[in-house]
């Protein structure tokens, strides 16, 4: 009996030894974990922008008359060409030869607009052909391989963005021509009166557009340069996107750009045309000055696609900075500085592994990261298990587990 005592209480105290070394033994720390894996890496610039009309145009009185009241409203199309106001004349005879020399002098001017307009047609050609003469030679030397496609990517860019200048050139020639005919009529209409049963002076669409603001709808007399209508053609929108001096060094012209958050289905496409090279200064919401660019987008995405943005609508746009393919990417929170690592380098980097259900701590070689990821130029094999956003009580060596969600 006292054997067998023994026995059961032997027993015991080796089952209590037992529990208490499973309840003081170190548990498993949970984690979270993430996957390494191969694919597109791009980070980008992510603002608020608006659109607006690359080209507007202010109709005003060529003279001082008497406006008949304008049938036109906000939004309606009008061709080149198509009468949207007339005026009658209202002179004084104490400024007849004042009016005579205001008029003469504006002919004058506007013909002047011309020639600079035709310059900058001649300048626009000019600069097309070498961008077209560049593309040519970049062809050639791309496929026997001693330049990037990069290179050549932007050297079409190049073109493309030439070609659009000379498009602008010849507008503004039109817009240059149509202004000496407006003038030349004024003229006209001040040396020669014209009396109530001759009609009146009309005022021609210099431009196809809609029209986006009536400035004076009403009868009412107007003086000689006073706005009376903008006009702008809707399907000729670009993006302009307020940055900081600091992103703005990173977004070059001809960079991609996704334009989101416009009210649309889809995301639109876009290529960065010009970084304008005076900045200013603005306060934002927290009441901080910052020194911020306008970079202006154009949209690439075909027209029907976002006919019905109009100007001054908000969108957002992400300005894509860098773009790798087949990258070895981690989720941002696994990458995290060793100890005795300059936080402000991307040297002496590291990712928590999980190998045998314990961290192994590995250190890794980071590129670049945006806000989900991490470009990894040296680091852990694709499929591997890492730990995010790893716990204070993560070291090397110690036993881990998935937290089960």
């Amino acid at each position: 009996m006292q054997r067998r005592s023994w026995i059961y209480g032997g027993i015991a105290a080796a089952g209590l030894a037992g529990l208490l070394a499973w309840a003081f033994a170190p548990r498993p720390v949970e984690v979270e974990l993430g996957q390494v894996s191969q694919g597109h890496f791009e980070t980008t610039i992510d603002e608020d922008a608006k659109t607006r009309l690359r080209e507007r145009y202010v109709l005003s009185a060529p003279l001082a008359g008497r406006l008949a009241r304008m049938s036109l409203r906000e939004g309606d199309t009008v061709a080149a060409g198509d009468i949207v106001a007339r005026l009658a004349p209202v002179l004084s005879p104490l400024l007849d030869e004042r009016s005579l020399r205001e008029q003469r002098a504006r002919v004058e001017i506007t013909q002047a607009q011309v020639q600079r307009a035709k310059a900058r047609v001649e300048g626009a050609n000019v600069a097309l052909q070498q961008a077209k003469n560049e593309v040519q030679r970049t062809e050639q030397l791309a496929g026997q391989g001693f330049v990037s496609p990069t290179k050549l990517d932007n050297d079409r860019l190049t073109a493309l963005a030439a070609q659009k200048e000379l498009d602008a050139a010849v507008e503004e020639r039109h817009i240059a021509e149509h202004g000496v005919e407006q003038a030349r009529a004024a003229l006209l209409a001040v040396s020669r009166p014209l009396s109530a049963g001759n009609g009146s002076f009309e005022l021609r669409a210099p431009v196809a557009g809609r029209v986006l603001r009536v400035l004076q709808g009403s009868e009412t007399v107007v003086a000689l340069g006073a706005p009376l209508l903008e006009l702008g053609n809707t399907r000729e929108l670009e993006v302009v996107a307020e940055l900081l001096t600091t992103d703005a060094l990173r977004a070059q012209p001809g960079s991609r750009v996704r334009i989101e958050r416009w009210g649309g289905d889809g995301v639109l496409e876009g290529r960065v045309r010009r970084v304008e090279p005076a900045a200013f200064t603005k306060v934002s919401a927290l009441g901080v000055e910052e020194q911020r660019v306008n970079v202006l987008i154009d949209i690439s995405s075909p027209v029907e696609q976002w006919r019905a943005l109009g100007d001054g609508y908000r969108v957002g746009v992400r300005i894509v900075t860098r773009s790798v393919d087949s990258a070895l990417k981690v989720p941002a929170s696994a990458v995290f500085p060793l100890p005795a690592a300059d936080a402000g380098s991307t040297e002496g980097m590291a990712v928590f592994t999980l190998r045998d259900g314990r961290a192994r701590l590995t250190s890794v070689r980071v590129g670049a990261r945006n806000g989900d990821e991490a470009w990894l130029t040296e680091g852990p094999g694709v499929g591997e298990s890492v730990i995010v956003y790893p716990p204070a009580a993560v070291r090397d060596g110690v036993r881990v587990k998935e937290r089960q969600v």
